[in-house]
C-alpha cells in the first residue's frame, strides 16, 4: 500500500459526499487510501478493495505467525516424525 498523498488524499465528507465516484476512482487509480475527514479531524479511510484484500491477509498472517510463536513459548510444539504419523494415519 502507498503512503496518503497529503495534498490530494485528504478530504472533507462534504467533499467525499458530493464527488463519491471520483473518490472510488482515485484509490482505485492510485492504490493509496482516501483519508475522510469530519470537522477537521480524520474520521474514516476509504480503500481500494484490491487494497483491502491484501492488507487483511497480510493480518491473517501475522495473526497466525503470533499463535505460532506463543505456542512455541508455552512448549506446544510437536516433531516431525509425530506430523507425518498424524498425517499418514489420516490418509489410510
Amino acid at each position: 500500500m502507498l503512503k496518503v498523498n497529503l495534498e490530494t488524499d485528504i478530504k472533507p465528507l462534504a467533499e467525499v459526499r458530493a464527488s463519491i465516484t471520483a473518490c472510488i476512482e482515485q484509490v482505485h487509480k492510485t492504490g493509496r487510501p482516501l483519508v475522510i475527514t469530519k470537522q477537521g479531524k480524520s474520521a474514516a479511510i476509504l480503500l481500494d478493495v484490491s487494497v483491502y484484500e491484501a492488507l487483511m491477509e497480510r493480518l491473517e498472517l501475522l495473526e497466525d505467525i503470533r499463535t505460532a510463536e506463543a505456542q512455541i513459548t508455552e512448549g506446544k510444539l510437536i516433531s516431525q516424525q509425530e506430523v507425518e504419523e498424524k498425517f499418514s494415519a489420516r490418509l489410510k
